[in-house]
């Protein structure tokens, strides 16, 4: 019997779970605002939540904590320097998840999971920056 077990398994090993909301955690502090099914919205809304608190403590200790559960460096500076500071007087609640219909291949009850008061810009503002470095470096090799 199940009792008293939480979470959702969502058809995954342990590993794949613990690796996939890694990477998921690490997308939405980086983008602010992510696209994904509704069952795992809800299952990565209180990772996030106790991560953004951590951030908020601030501390050495924090930081090697978040550090360790999204495995990205640079998702955690971001967390640290601004998404944390901004929600330095909010006491919980800084994620919210509505449902964006069904996906057209198989049906599956989509959902946007996004910060509070987040920051429009922040969306793909990697990837366009990564998107003109790769122009600018192909601009050099072929005026070469």
């Amino acid at each position: 019997m199940r009792h008293g077990k939480s979470g959702r398994k969502l058809s995954r090993t342990s590993s794949h779970r613990k690796a996939m909301f890694a990477n998921m955690s690490a997308s939405l502090i980086t983008h602010e605002q992510i696209v994904t099914t509704l069952p795992k919205a809800k299952e990565l809304r209180p990772i996030v939540e106790k991560l953004v608190t951590l951030g908020k403590r601030g501390d050495l200790h924090a930081r090697r904590l978040v550090i360790s559960q999204i495995r990205d460096e640079k998702a955690a500076k971001r967390l640290f320097e601004t998404v944390a500071p901004r929600y330095s007087e909010r006491k919980g609640g800084y994620l919210r998840i509505m449902k964006a219909g069904f996906r057209h291949g198989d049906n599956a009850a989509m959902a946007v999971i996004e910060f509070v008061d987040r920051d429009v810009s922040a969306k793909g503002a990697a990837d366009l920056a990564r998107v003109a470095a790769e122009q600018a470096a192909e601009g050099e090799t072929a005026a070469a």
